[in-house]
């Protein structure tokens, strides 16, 4: 499938979305949403795509945020159900989400990355949500993630006065996972893709499901429902299942299927 604002690119289980505006810093408008839409729609539907990888195209930005020219001169404005990129408000994903920030990541980018499940950041990586300065709130899930991330008193620190904060301070925060030069950006990011390749795609998707949905409830619901989501469920079903045991008893390793 070919797009206009963003590049999909396919490497075995591992599929890299590229957000394609460098000249505007990969700002965000209508009609990138909707390609990000369709993109992130057809990760999630095939079962030889196992993990994605979010990066922005050139050395300056991983996403600016919301395009606020595009906006101001009256450009189409609107973004599917699934939110801001497609994403902020795609709760039903249960395939792992790296975000390889390289460069700024302001407002919907600092959104997009917060989305995700894991954030590598180059070292010259910068992130914030600078909403309030320009008359604006980061609506599309910022306020809401960070702070069940980072804890709500860091979150505030950074919401109130939105300022900006390096790679390094995102990592002592805690929502970085890594910084590495930018040249190694991108390669370090298909290293998490390939230890996370190591573990059964089954695993992983109930894992994630499990964590996430548990977050939402107490302790004993999380636990006493987890055999009840989706995910967990058809974990129980797959042939990794059985593989997984077969492998390790066989002294080999093994073939997973993700299904």
């Amino acid at each position: 499938m070919a797009y206009e604002f963003i590049k999909v690119d396919r490497e075995g289980p591992v599929t890299i979305f590229t957000l394609n505006r460098p000249e505007v810093m990969n700002a965000l408008h209508s009609p990138m949403h909707f390609e990000l839409d369709e993109a992130f729609n057809a990760f999630a539907a095939d079962p030889e795509q196992w993990v994605g990888i979010v990066t922005g195209a050139g050395e300056r930005a991983f996403s600016a945020g919301n395009d606020l020219k595009h906006q101001a001169t009256g450009g189409k404005m609107g973004s599917p159900p699934s939110g801001f990129a497609g994403l902020t408000s795609r709760f039903d994903l249960d395939k792992p989400l790296i975000a390889a920030v390289n460069g700024v990541a302001m407002g919907g980018g600092f959104e997009i990355a917060l989305a995700c499940d894991l954030i590598i950041a180059s070292e010259n990586a910068v992130f914030a949500l600078p909403e309030p300065k320009v008359g604006l709130a980061a609506l599309a899930g910022g306020l809401h993630r960070l702070p069940r991330q980072i804890g709500l008193k860091q979150a505030m620190g950074m919401i109130l006065t939105a300022r900006r904060v390096s790679a390094a301070e995102g990592k002592e925060l805690g929502f970085v996972n890594a910084v590495v030069p930018q040249a190694d950006l991108l390669a370090e990011a298909k290293k998490w893709a390939a230890q996370i390749g190591e573990c059964s795609p089954m695993s992983i998707r109930a894992s994630k499901q499990a964590v996430l949905q548990g977050l939402e409830l107490t302790l004993p619901d999380a636990i006493g429902t987890q055999f009840k989501m989706p995910a967990v469920a058809a974990l129980f079903k797959s042939e990794d299942f059985k593989e997984g045991p077969m492998a390790f008893a066989q002294k080999r390793a093994p073939e997973w299927k993700g299904r």
